[in-house]
């Protein structure tokens, strides 16, 4: 079920009131119930795979909390329980991938291979609960986390219908005990959860899917447009995929906090940022501090020698690319992002900023930096979109090539509007949430942005309604 469909409209307003009107010992069960529609609104037979992780991981936490005296047990009990989730993972994302890659590669050295290709759709958000499931097992392996015995707080806990298909990705120690807490009924929870709600619908129904529209033509037939038009599809879709993922990250937070549930904020005004690695603090926070917390840091992190550390970096980028997509693209892009942050390190002794007194001159400084970094993001975000090899090419090949053309892409004002209203928003909401914003506003104000958002969505939006882009991860 998409948040911006007619059926969500539905959905969401029933299962909030009948969250409040039952005692808080049945809350869970109609939450559950809830989210497994949610879930099987999409492709209902799915719904098995994701019992099968839950019943997976929920038996390993149990075992190893059991197993506390017994440090082999343990390990081998978390092994079971990464492999056998990572193995779900794998087949449905990557076997065909890896069975495509192994057919060319015995095509090139004349070898016989079957090539067999299985018939089956990537189930929606399947490495996102795929991780938060992950997060719990290793967190009780590691003693950070109490096992959870009840099955349904647990099966819960993966399947919370406001995150469950696209993030952000929960901690147990965050997600987990707030299920277990009787939840009031409290004005300011309902009136911010209404506002983060309104405020994600407008991000993806007015900003993104207004720009996508221009950001598929470009890449669909890169080779017609002029490098104005390139250049113009590659801003767009920088800004797509933000009010894309951030509208619906907004909307989950939204949605949790009309029951007094909070979910980790996932975005942080990143095109605001002034390096890379500032750019990976401030985007999709939940699945950079997960690559953290669960591979980087257990790698060694940067408490290695250099050598080891920039492996360690490449390897986590690597596989974060992996993690987006079975495409050589997205793992082109992961390993660029690498090599980004290992020469950042490498130039971090010229402290430029230090060495200016001037207040303008630091400000300058700061704004180029910041500049500097959307740039980059930018141009990396064309590997991230671009479909293949072949596309991605012809894509930089019109950008250095058509600058003779005339521009042929012709954007509604409607667009350039959505766009401008939302750097604004992002400026203005770089420190703070929209809902704590909006909060302290007066009335006139608040009242004149829930109208206009309103208005925007019901009658500027886009004629194309598009899936949300991070469903497909």
């Amino acid at each position: 079920m998409l948040f911006n469909s007619i059926e969500f409209v539905i959905f969401f307003p029933i299962v909030t009131v009948l969250f409040y009107l039952l005692p808080h010992n049945y809350r869970w069960l109609m939450l559950l119930g809830a989210s497994c529609f949610f879930y099987m609104w999409f492709i209902p037979k799915y719904i098995l795979i994701l019992l099968i992780t839950i019943a997976i991981d929920y038996t390993a936490g149990m075992l190893m909390e059991q197993w506390t005296g017994d440090a082999r047990k343990r390990k081998w009990c978390l092994v079971v329980s990464v492999i056998s989730t990572c193995l779900v993972l794998f087949i449905f994302k990557y076997l065909n991938f890896c069975s495509a890659n192994l057919v060319a590669l015995a095509r090139h050295f004349g070898w016989a291979h079957p090539g067999k290709v299985l018939s089956i759709a990537l189930p929606i958000g399947l490495s996102f609960h795929t991780f938060q499931s992950l997060s719990y097992v290793i967190e009780v392996y590691r003693g950070n986390q109490k096992a959870e015995y009840h099955f349904g707080y647990y099966a819960l806990y993966v399947m919370f219908y406001p995150q469950l298909v696209t993030g952000p990705i929960e901690r147990p120690q965050n997600l987990l005990r707030q299920l277990r807490e009787e939840k009031p009924l409290q004005y300011d929870n309902v009136a911010n959860g209404l506002r983060l709600i309104l405020f994600g619908l407008f991000l993806k129904m007015v900003v993104a899917d207004n720009l996508g529209q221009y950001v598929d033509l470009i890449y669909a037939e890169p080779a017609k447009y002029s490098s104005l038009d390139i250049l113009v599809g590659m801003l767009f879709y920088s800004f797509q995929i933000y009010g894309d993922f951030f509208g619906y990250s907004t909307i989950a937070l939204g949605c949790a906090l009309t029951m007094g549930y909070t979910l980790m904020d996932n975005f942080k005004a990143p095109y605001q940022s002034g390096s890379i690695q500032e750019f990976w603090r401030r985007w999709h926070i939940s699945l950079s501090s997960w690559f953290r917390d669960y591979l980087y840091i257990p790698l060694g992190g940067n408490r290695v020698a250099v050598p080891r550390w920039a492996l360690n970096t490449l390897i986590v980028f690597t596989v974060c690319g992996i993690w987006h997509g079975a495409n050589w693209t997205f793992m082109i892009w992961g390993f660029t992002y690498g090599i980004l942050l290992v020469a950042e390190r490498g130039l971090r002794n010229i402290h430029l900023l230090d060495r200016i007194s001037n207040s303008w001159g630091r400000r300058i400084l700061t704004l180029l930096n910041i500049a500097k970094t959307f740039v980059i993001v930018t141009l990396l975000w064309s590997i991230f979109r671009a479909t293949s090899f072949e596309n991605l090419h012809a894509l930089f090949s019109a950008l250095w090539h058509n600058h003779a053309l005339p521009a042929q892409l012709h954007v509604a004002p409607l667009a350039w509007l959505a766009l401008a209203l939302f750097v604004c928003m992002d400026l203005i909401l770089r420190q703070r949430r929209f809902d704590e914003w909006c909060g302290k506003q007066n009335a006139y104000v608040r009242w004149g942005l829930y109208a206009f958002m309103i208005f925007a969505i019901i009658a500027l939006s886009s004629v194309q309604h598009y899936p949300f882009i991070y469903f497909q991860f």
